[in-house]
């Protein structure tokens, strides 16, 4: 009787099966051992490529599609689904782009806008926010998105260096505008969300909205007829002096706008975003990211740790928006149950500590952490595709094709690039700080800052290694390990970032330096233990006979300077230090930072509960130390 094997004989492999198998496994192995980030590499690589093809075909057909066009087309697409959603209401792509017709129309029947001028937008997170700067995108106007933050002379400057035709301001900003309509040029008209005005020669724009027609504005008004056109201005503060406008294209919100994308969102997320608007990660990154997406996002007027959780659970959130502070405020609430019971997958921002993102993990469940690195006015930008704790993003021989940039050498008492005996730039080594350029070419341009050409001209270094090229100076120092992760180190010049804003030492200094009884004023960042970025401090030369008035002193900072410029600390010094080249002496400081046990000079701290500057003594510092004050 024959067996089962003669009735239905097993098929016999190749004899060379067996060696493949093997050489596969082999292969496979030696690419997890030596290349462990290859497919997370490609599919990242294969992303940017992706997008970027489309963008050139649309080119090679003559098109310029914006992300304006974008959501025109998917208010028409799908005119139902939600595309904000703020304090319980929600508004459709449809609701958006009919009240941000009416706000064209407005504009076009009552202002002489043309395309291109420019207007002004001071408002904090609300939806009509996006509707004023959606209508004005429809007329072919640049709006300039100001700090609510900032102050009269600051504000002021902000305002002037635009050139604005008109200034729209929130309801709720009334009182900011009030300070500076006595000091504000008299050729900017102003308009307010509000039906009726106390303020002479005020327009208001609620009661014409409600009035006018929701009729699209003509076609010719908002076809973009170059990617590299300017579209928007927002605010930085740079690396030294007042804020400076940042010039962005088209161009760089489609950029911006594909981050979501590329970090795996898709059309069913529903995004928070509880940063300001007239920060580029909110508006670009946020916005832009939905409508490239064609997602739903939830606005709120301000963050709030209390109500975060209780808001993404109420709103089905899957990505939130974060700057490194903010993880760190949710990680210090009190602990409560159910804190994982959401449906949030992603976690888009920069900024985040080590230690933070982990007890963020580790509280709030398995989030994927998207941190990226880039700046406003930069054509420059790294994702951490791979979720590698405390990098900023990954480069590779192909991302860099795409995108130059070098690490290079820099001297910190000179404060500037080391150039060798032939004056070139030398690059730094693996697992070495450097200031991180990135090279100015056709298909990476930078467009620089409005009203100053001289601001524009500082941040690009020329001649770096060979004639004629030329590179974006970002300001930043960051360290490349072996395995080619990227993380950064810290800033240069003088610019500290603190509350996850950029403070410009020389614009407090400047407003110290009003009183009457300071000679001098050297201010710089200090570290705080547990917390992001550095606090302000000003170390102060008193005039000769004269004596410090901390009242006085208080009221200046505040009046004066947005919240997080304000100096926490003060030290009162005989004598300024000063470089070889008569800079401000500022390393020294910033290592000693503001401990009265080692101190000798007179220290105050900035007491928010009692709204005045009183002296540091060594009790009190344990308790900052300790987190018992909260900064």
């Amino acid at each position: 009787m024959r067996g089962w094997d003669d009735l239905y004989p097993l098929p016999v492999p190749p004899s060379w099966a067996p060696g493949a198998a093997v050489g596969i496994l082999s292969l496979h192995f030696i690419q997890k051992l030596l290349f462990p980030y290859f497919w997370a590499d490609l599919r990242y690589l294969l992303k940017v490529l992706t997008y970027g093809l489309r963008m050139e075909m649309y080119r090679l057909q003559g098109r310029v599609v914006t992300v304006l066009d974008k959501f025109m087309k998917l208010a028409e697409k799908q005119p139902h689904k939600p595309f904000l959603i703020y304090e319980g209401t929600v508004h459709t792509y449809r609701d958006v782009d009919r009240r941000s017709n009416r706000i064209a129309q407005v504009f076009l029947q009552h202002e002489a806008l043309k395309k291109g001028d420019t207007v002004a937008l001071l408002m904090g997170n609300e939806p009509d926010f996006i509707h004023v700067w959606f209508g004005l995108a429809k007329l072919g106007c640049v709006v300039a998105f100001l700090n609510f933050n900032i102050r009269l002379r600051s504000l002021l400057h902000c305002v002037s260096s635009c050139e604005p035709k008109i200034l729209v301001v929130g309801a709720d900003l009334l009182g900011t505008l009030e300070e500076i309509l006595p000091k504000l040029q008299k050729d900017v008209s102003v308009w307010i969300m509000a039906k009726d005005s106390t303020f002479p020669s005020v327009h208001t724009l609620l009661d014409k909205i409600e009035a006018a027609s929701d009729d699209p504005v003509p076609v010719h008004r908002c076809c973009a007829n170059n990617l590299k056109s300017a579209v928007l201005y927002i605010f930085t503060s740079g690396t030294t002096g007042l804020p400076k406008a940042a010039v962005i294209s088209h161009l760089q919100i489609l950029k911006g706008a594909a981050g979501l994308w590329a970090f795996g969102a898709t059309s069913e997320d529903i995004i928070y975003i509880t940063l300001p608007l007239y920060h580029s990660a909110a508006s670009l990154l946020g916005i832009g990211g939905c409508i490239e997406l064609g997602a739903t996002c939830v606005l709120k007027k301000k963050f709030s740790a209390s109500q975060f959780w209780s808001d993404c659970r109420r709103y089905n959130v899957t990505v939130i928006q974060y700057i490194g502070e903010l993880c760190r405020y949710l990680c210090n609430q009190p602990v409560k149950e159910g804190e994982k019971n959401h449906k949030v997958r992603l976690a888009v921002g920069n900024g985040v500590r080590n230690d933070v993102w982990r007890e963020f993990l580790d509280r709030f469940g398995a989030i994927k952490i998207c941190e990226f690195y880039g700046a406003t006015e930069g054509n420059i930008c790294f994702m951490n595709h791979t979720g590698k704790i405390g990098s900023v993003g990954r480069t590779n021989f192909f991302y860099k094709l795409f995108f130059p940039f070098d690490l290079i050498k820099y001297d910190f008492q000179k404060d500037e690039p080391i150039r060798n005996k032939h004056g070139w730039c030398e690059k730094v080594k693996k697992g070495e700080a450097g200031l991180l350029i990135s090279k100015v070419n056709a298909k990476n341009p930078f467009f620089g800052y409005a009203g100053n050409k001289r601001h524009t001209e500082k941040k690009l270094l020329c001649e770096v290694f060979k004639k004629q090229d030329l590179y974006f100076n970002t300001g930043d120092l960051m360290v490349q390990d072996h395995d080619n992760f990227l993380y950064f180190w810290d800033r240069i010049g003088d610019t500290f970032r603190w509350k996850g804003e950029n403070v410009a030492t020389t614009e407090v200094s400047d407003v110290i330096v009003m009183l009457d009884f300071i000679q001098e004023a050297n201010v710089y960042g200090v570290s705080v233990p547990d917390h992001e970025g550095k606090a302000g401090m000003a170390s102060l030369i008193l005039k000769q006979n004269a004596s410090l008035d901390l009242e006085q002193m208080y009221k200046q900072v505040v009046t004066y300077l947005p919240s997080y410029a304000c100096p926490l600390f003060l030290r009162v010094q005989e004598k300024m230090e000063v470089t070889g080249t008569f800079k401000q002496q500022k390393f020294r400081l910033v290592d000693e930072g503001f401990n009265p046990s080692t101190i000798t000079d007179p220290l105050y701290f900035l007491d928010n509960s009692k709204k005045a500057y009183v002296l540091l003594t060594k009790e009190l510092h344990e308790m900052i130390l300790s987190g018992k004050i909260k900064l």
